[in-house]
Parts: C-alpha cells; sequence; structure tokens
C-alpha cells in the first residue's frame, strides 16, 4: 500500500533549490522519515538526481549514534560533498538526537556547538540543499525564528487525514469514517488488520516513544506514573474547557495526589512541544480579544487519544470534533474556540447575559468562518440550540454547522451552511460552498 502524501511532497518541491533549510515537523511516526527518505527522495531520482548527491542520515537510528554529536555530524556530510560540479541533498531525519556540546576550542562552559551550528554551515555552501525533519516544536520552532534568522521554512506533517486514509481505503466510506474515527491516521494502522493489532500498535507508541522521548528530553524521574494519568484525563475530557488549576484539583479529588497547576502547565507544554496534543483558546468575537483561560486540549490523532482510553470512551460528537480541529490546522488555518455575549431578557423580563460559545473561530490571512460541530440536527429544538451562537454573531464571514450524519449540503433562512462531516473532511472547497 502506497501513501503519496501529495499535499506535502507538493510543498517540498516548491521549496527546492530555494536557499533555506526545509524543517519537516510533527509527531513521530506520523510519516515524516517516509516522506523524506521513500517519496521525496523517489521525486529526485526520477528527476536526475544521482544516487551519490543524496546524503541521508536517520539519527533516531542505533547504528547512527555517533553523529549525534554535531561535530561528528559535520564532518560526516562535508567528507561526501567534494565535489563542486555536483548539487547535493541532504536530508537529516529527527535531528533534535543531535546533542548540544562544548566548544572544545573556547575555554568557556556557556560556549555551546549544536546542530544548528551544523545547518547555518552547510548552508552556506552554494552546491547544498538542506532537509531536517524533528519531532519537538520547540527545540524547532524557536529555533526557526531566531538561530536560522528567516532562512529556514518549516512544513508541519500531521497523521493521514481522512481524504488520505479514504483513498487509500478498500471499502464504503461510511466504513472509512469509523475506521478513522476509531483508530486515527497513524500510517502504520492501515497495514494492521485487527483490532488487537492496531489497539497494541497505539498504546506501544505511547509508552515506548511518545512519554518515553518526553521523559527523557526533560529528565523526568519521579513523575512518570502522572504524566500518564495526566494524558489520560486530557483523553478524557477532550471537547471540554479545562486548565491547569482545574487539573490539580482533579488529581486531588479522584487521584488522592498533589500536584500543582504550574507542574500541570509545564506538562502539558511538554506535550504540545512533543505534537501530542494542541491547545485551541478561546476568542471573545464581539470584544476581540483572547480570553486566556480555560482553554480546550485536542489530541493531534483521535486513534493516539481512542488507544490511551482503551477504547472505551467512543463519544463520537467529541471525536469528531477532534478530527475537525486537526483537519482545519493541516489546511493552514489558525483555529480558536469562539465565545458571543448574549444578551436576553430573563423569565422575570430583566436584561441578562450569557455567553455562548462557537466551536471554531477559523482564520487564515483575510478569511474567517465560524463553525459549530454537531452529531445531529434531526431535533428542530437541537438546531436552534447549535445555531445560537452563529445568529448572535455581528459580522458577515461565512457560517458553517458540519454534521455527524449523512446529508446533502443546504443553507437555512440566516445563511447558514449544513454539510456532513464527511463531505467536510473530503472536500476542502466546501467551506466556501
Amino acid at each position: 500500500m502506497e501513501l503519496e502524501r501529495k499535499e506535502y511532497i507538493q510543498k517540498l518541491i516548491r521549496k527546492k533549490d530555494n536557499g533555506r533549510v526545509k524543517i519537516i515537523t510533527g509527531i513521530r511516526r506520523c510519516g515524516k522519515s517516509y516522506l523524506l527518505f521513500e517519496l521525496f527522495t523517489r521525486y529526485l531520482r526520477e528527476n536526475g538526481v544521482a544516487e551519490d548527491q543524496i546524503i541521508g542520515l536517520a539519527l533516531d537510528e542505533y547504528r547512527n549514534a555517533k553523529y549525534r554529536n554535531p561535530m561528528e555530524l559535520d564532518h560526516f556530510i562535508r567528507e561526501q560533498i567534494l565535489d563542486k560540479s555536483k548539487r547535493y541533498y541532504i536530508l537529516i531525519d529527527e535531528i533534535q538526537f543531535v546533542a548540544e556540546i562544548q566548544n572544545p576550542y573556547i575555554d568557556d562552559p556557556s560556549a555551546k556547538i549544536t546542530f544548528i551550528d551544523v545547518v547555518l554551515g552547510l548552508m552556506k555552501i552554494k552546491n547544498v540543499d538542506v532537509y531536517v525533519t524533528g519531532s519537538n516544536s520547540k527545540m524547532l520552532s524557536s529555533d526557526i525564528l531566531t538561530q536560522f534568522r528567516d532562512r529556514g521554512d518549516e512544513i508541519r506533517v500531521y497523521p493521514l487525514s481522512f481524504a488520505e486514509f479514504y483513498e487509500a481505503y478498500e471499502g464504503d466510506r461510511h466504513d472509512a469514517w469509523v475506521d478513522y474515527y476509531t483508530y486515527g491516521g497513524m500510517p502504520v494502522t492501515m497495514a494492521l488488520l485487527s483490532h488487537e493489532e492496531k489497539s497494541q500498535y497505539l498504546r506501544d507508541l505511547f509508552t515506548r516513544t511518545y512519554l518515553k522521548d518526553v521523559v527523557e528530553r526533560h529528565s523526568i524521574q519521579n513523575n512518570t506514573e502522572i504524566l500518564a494519568d495526566l494524558l489520560n484525563i486530557v483523553a478524557s475530557a477532550v471537547g471540554s474547557l479545562t486548565n491547569p488549576a482545574k487539573l490539580s484539583n482533579t488529581f486531588d479529588s479522584e487521584k488522592h495526589i498533589k500536584i500543582s497547576s504550574a507542574t500541570i502547565d509545564r506538562y502539558l507544554g511538554y506535550f504540545s512541544e512533543a505534537f501530542l496534543i494542541s491547545k485551541a483558546e478561546r476568542y471573545d468575537v464581539k470584544g476581540k480579544r483572547y480570553i486566556k483561560t480555560p482553554a480546550k486540549y485536542y489530541f493531534t490523532d483521535v486513534g493516539l487519544r481512542n488507544a490511551r482510553l482503551g477504547f472505551r470512551q467512543q463519544e463520537e460528537t467529541h471525536i469528531m470534533e477532534n478530527v475537525l480541529y486537526c483537519d482545519l490546522l493541516r489546511r493552514g488555518f489558525d483555529v480558536d474556540v469562539g465565545v458571543v455575549e448574549y444578551n436576553f431578557k430573563n423569565k422575570e423580563g430583566k436584561s441578562s447575559r450569557s455567553q455562548l460559545e462557537i466551536d471554531f473561530v477559523v482564520n487564515r490571512g483575510n478569511q474567517r468562518y465560524y463553525i459549530q460541530s454537531t452529531l445531529s440536527i434531526s431535533d428542530p429544538q437541537k438546531r436552534i440550540q447549535e445555531i445560537k451562537p452563529l445568529t448572535n454573531i455581528p459580522d458577515s464571514f461565512r457560517k458553517i454547522v458540519v454534521v455527524g450524519n449523512r446529508m446533502n449540503p443546504w443553507k437555512d433562512e440566516n445563511g447558514i451552511l449544513y454539510i456532513g462531516i464527511e463531505q467536510f473532511l473530503l472536500d476542502e472547497n466546501a467551506i466556501d460552498m
């Protein structure tokens, strides 16, 4: 089974030979290595690049542990790019494995050599084009903005979208949707047949890869069980507003564990850096300002979320919301949770106000969309409840209700578009219907 990852290949092709380092980020095992070493390498070969002009190195492999030393890495690459008449393509996988070392030539403990020095040095060589992958956003994104000095292009890779998943799926579209919201889009799961195999693979990813990476990177020795419990709590609360203080109280009341909100906040940051979860801030539509707390957390892959809970909490409405959030991010939108103030007369005839929640406020450039996610609108009262926040928004940007069951897209008297989740995910132009 070939997963083409067309969206990402096209991004790499457009940025090829542009004089900047291409930094491919995303959660581990989402397909970054396959994208770089299989799909992109094949493209290079098919377009006349000889084998000796492609230098690839996977730093998460034990046999390449020597090159996690930045000086050894630099020496290894430079000794293979000696012919100035050739153009070389340097592909380095999981660059965050490169250690920070003391500069042996300077008697100053603060003088360090990192992978940044290696990459910046290679970029100065005119016949070299550099590509790196990384699975830690703090290490890479901050360096892109500062030390690369606007000389890096970040390409964020996600697990398979539903459109990619369905393209490779053998079966009915609705069956594909059920499998997707159950097992998610981690590429390896598509090659596994049984529930037991998929479940075991996803659980192992957590314990042997993600949690292990977080623990080792941040030298966490005593709180590994708390990390695991925190993931479980966040997984259970997908689509619900929360904050570190509330999560700290949950540990206290349910597990009788005292852990500060500051520690909780730090651990949530670790999970975000590893691309396991994303935080959606609240945005006051009328006040045009952000509300820092509470917020919502979504998993980068719903299959990982479901496996974390042993596939016990399969509320399609929350899972659907998580899938929708991730797909909007993949499309390049900035996504917030919306709040709109609603003024009304109460039963006593007195003026009152409340806050209505909009699932997603979606922005890209000067484009904005307001999106509600709901499993069904078959009950007229349910539909009125769902669109109430949308009808109270004081602007004319497009408003959409994405529905869990199949339906032909239609618009109501308020101009609100109603569309089924499967069609919305498969047709990126549907957002502008």
